[in-house]
């Protein structure tokens, strides 16, 4: 700290390396250099809150991210299931996977909620330092109008009391070089032009020392409302790299949260694969779907003629089977007169007309 004092023995107190010391300077007409100052850095709350360039950094569009994010984990859950042809085992660790993924999709979800109410806050610090900033602007311009309108003033009355001066001299030139005139007229209107000058050098010269002296009384008014206005601007710009710095550092927290909710979610996955068992499945589908275990009986040949089973085809193994009863040959039928004779050999028969 530095403790400093101006004409009239009045002291100041200012902050090494703070706003106090280093924004005295006047850089516009209009308003002085801290409000530029914290113009831009209300600028900088303005592109945390949502802006483009840093909206990685935004809980705004973050929120947007994961709550669409969310919404399309939930959305292809329902229109691609999985696992529906699956049975046993496989199924049951698909349909935890299932409500996993849906549980995840809901946490995505339940995030965006949360960056959005850290956005709102983000919304209600900015206005508030908005409106107490909008106080102590409106404050620093009053007084620094003042200030300006009364440094014209001054430097009017300057310009006045110099151009008052030159007048005076030049009178005074001219009543030396006529003191060698006779008319005496002249010289009289010289010594009378001379007085009027002399006097209105004086006037002039307290007129610049009243603006002066109120010029300087408005200077020390000016400088005791802009270092308040300093302190005020220097403490919300504290308060503002606290608050945002405090906010990020939630954000990556949530985050990061976020993750571990879904790495425990994808462990309960993990853990129901491990309970997968491939020998149950086999025994579970073979228990369902089972069909018998005697193969199929072979297509024996069978002769038309021959009532007796008939060998296997070659090259088959002949088997226990089913014997198949055939039916005998067909009564010869009696001979009638005027009936064709008839001549069996073997297995043929001939027909005589």
């Amino acid at each position: 700290m530095l403790t400093e004092k101006d004409k009239s023995g009045k002291s100041f107190v200012f902050c090494l390396m703070g706003f106090c010391e280093n924004f005295l300077k006047i850089i516009s007409e209009i308003l002085p250099s801290i409000i530029y100052l914290r113009a831009h850095l209300m600028c900088l709350c303005e592109s945390v809150k949502g802006q483009p360039q840093l909206s990685h950094i935004s809980p705004c569009s973050r929120a947007a991210v994961e709550e669409k994010y969310g919404k399309d984990l939930l959305n292809l859950g329902r229109k691609r299931p999985c696992g529906q042809s699956e049975i046993n085992t496989l199924k049951q660790a698909l349909e935890v996977f299932k409500q996993q993924v849906d549980n995840v999709a809901q946490c995505h979800i339940q995030l965006a909620h949360t960056l959005r109410e850290e956005a709102r806050k983000m919304e209600e610090f900015r206005e508030k330092q908005k409106l107490q900033q909008k106080k102590t602007e409106l404050i620093m311009d009053a007084v620094h109008k003042q200030r300006s309108l009364q440094f014209k003033k001054t430097m009017n009355a300057k310009k006045n009391y110099e151009q008052k001066c030159r007048d005076k001299d030049e009178a005074e030139q001219a009543v030396h070089r006529s003191a060698n005139l006779v008319n005496s007229r002249q010289q009289e209107k010289l010594f009378v032009k001379l007085a009027t000058s002399k006097t209105a050098a004086e006037d002039s010269d307290k007129a610049y020392m009243l603006h002066v002296n109120m010029l300087d009384k408005i200077r020390e008014e000016w400088q005791s409302e802009h270092i308040k206005a300093c302190e005020v601007f220097e403490a919300q710009e504290c308060e503002r790299i606290n608050f945002f710095r405090n906010a990020l550092w939630l954000h990556v927290n949530q985050l990061s949260q976020q993750c571990v909710t879904s790495d425990d979610m994808y462990e309960g996955v993990r853990k129901s694969l491990e309970t997968c068992s491939i020998e149950k499945d086999i025994e579970y589908f073979v228990n369902q779907r089972k069909t018998g275990q005697s193969p199929p009986a072979p297509v024996m040949y069978e002769n038309f003629y021959c009532p007796q089973r008939n060998a296997a085809p070659p090259g088959k193994a002949t088997g226990p089977g089913p014997t198949v009863a055939r039916r005998g040959l067909p009564p010869v039928p009696p001979s009638v007169q005027g009936d064709p004779d008839y001549s069996l050999l073997a297995d043929y028969s001939l027909l005589y007309q």
